[in-house]
């Protein structure tokens, strides 16, 4: 595999060339050592109560507490089984995922959140605690669940995990967005490829799929400029990667074919379907050229229902889980298709839940704890992991001093995201560099994938 400097060091059309020209497609199961985390992330903190309900006993306190907000038990769409003792039920616009709990590739993680160190309410409260700064601002979280360091490092756990490791599994687009968002994937030392739904062929009048063309040759003599000036040097520094990036991503899209699942349609919130549609008809693709290990982060949505939560419209919570639930599923089946069962995980993730009590104009406020789900071939679903708050108002796991419903989070979110680099093939030895809090945590990692 080329990497970055030795295509920037090729002559004129001649890197291009080689990049379009020179790599040969083996089968697409030449490589099975083929690892891919894709990340959706939902805008605005996701109201994971109405998400994930107890359909059991503890319904009636979700009924009481969430008044306006609450989905009726009969439109639930239930979910085989018990887990961590309640049975459970998915909202309505989720049913499309219900299957894949059953068949075992889907699992929920319930009440994950940034955490300092292990907590409970009643140490929140007493200030026995370190609790993390900023708590339920946006941007702060984000940065938080997204990345998680110093003041001053803004690298992401994916990006720091894929720096560290092993030099055989580590590859050229590695560190994946498919948006303007890169936090999750940006490392310490290393930057992140930007790849939108069908790639970035053309610059301009350059296509980068006709490197004889004048345009395209002399975009890659840019490429190679040098200059003494230090802020010059990065800029042409970052824009030769940009074009590396670019071009192996062409040469991929120019290989994939359209996949025939349904993905749905792009709404008022941005284009989820069209990005997993391309993603998932790219995966194959890049397995066969080889690579080895990649994260891709999309960006998606609004989900910060202050007022107007429930109901038919696109920028809902509902319209938006239903539109969620279609594209996951038509990706899922997609991959399945494409031989890579055994191959993609897709963790889906949101800033922070909502309170348990409805705010004043039909939504809901921002809190702590959520409820996120990770589905595909390796994760060991039909099941919920970690511990269901009690969802009463001023109850056990309520860490608001008015009583509104904040949980404090059972897992961290640093867990999970340890869980799935070692997946990705991050030692054991280096989970304390990628994720430093966990130093405070006995337990790294949760059994959310199979062994």
């Amino acid at each position: 595999m080329m990497n970055r400097r030795q295509l920037l060091g090729t002559a004129g059309a001649a890197g291009v060339a080689g990049m379009l020209g020179g790599l040969s497609l083996p089968g697409i199961g030449a490589d099975e050592d083929y690892r891919a985390l894709v990340v959706v992330y939902l805008n605005g903190g996701n109201d994971g109560h109405n998400t994930l309900v107890p359909t059991d006993a503890a319904y009636n306190d979700y009924q009481t507490a969430r008044a306006n907000l609450a989905m009726s038990k009969s439109s639930l769409a239930n979910l085989p089984g018990t887990a961590i003792g309640h049975s459970f039920g998915l909202h309505s616009a989720l049913s499309e995922l219900v299957p894949l709990y059953t068949e075992g590739r889907l699992g929920f993680v319930a009440n994950v959140g940034p955490l300092v160190e292990p907590s409970t309410a009643q140490s929140v409260l007493a200030g026995s605690v370190k609790v993390p700064p900023f708590l339920m601002s946006h941007s702060d979280q984000t940065a938080m669940v997204q990345g998680w360091m110093v003041s001053d490092d803004t690298s992401g756990w994916a990006g720091r995990g894929l720096e560290r490791l092993p030099s055989n599994l580590r590859n050229a687009l590695s560190a994946v967005t498919m948006d303007n968002n890169r936090t999750l994937v940006l490392g310490q030392q290393s930057s992140v490829s930007f790849m939108p739904p069908g790639g970035s062929r053309w610059w301009g009048t350059a296509d980068l799929a006709q490197p004889e063309s004048a345009s395209a040759q002399s975009l890659n003599r840019m490429a190679r400029w040098q200059f003494a000036n230090a802020y010059e040097a990065e800029y042409a520094r970052t824009f030769g990667s940009a074009i590396s990036d670019s071009t192996l991503s062409t040469k991929a899209f120019m290989a994939a074919i359209e996949p025939t699942a349904d993905f749905g349609s792009n709404t008022d919130h941005g284009d989820l379907p069209r990005n997993l549609r391309s993603l998932a008809s790219v995966l194959p693709v890049f397995k066969a050229q080889g690579l080895k290990r990649q994260v891709f982060l999309k960006q998606w949505g609004g989900f910060d229902t202050h007022t107007n939560q429930r109901g038919t419209g696109s920028t809902t919570q509902d319209g938006q889980l239903a539109i969620l639930a279609k594209a996951l599923t038509a990706f899922d089946a997609t991959n399945r298709a494409n031989g890579l069962d055994m191959n993609v995980i897709t963790l889906v993730m949101s800033e922070f839940g909502r309170t348990l009590r409805p705010g004043s104009g039909g939504g809901s406020e921002h809190a702590w704890g959520n409820h996120w789900f990770a589905l595909g071939g390796p994760v060991a679903g039909g099941t919920v992991y970690g511990s269901f708050p009690s969802l009463v108002l001023g109850g056990i796991d309520d860490g608001d001093r008015n009583k509104n419903g904040r949980f404090v989070p059972g897992i961290s979110s640093d867990q999970v995201g340890a869980t799935l680099m070692q997946w990705i093939g991050l030692p054991s030895s280096q989970l304390v560099d990628v994720f430093p809090n966990l130093v405070n945590f006995p337990t790294k990692t949760i059994a959310l994938l199979r062994v």
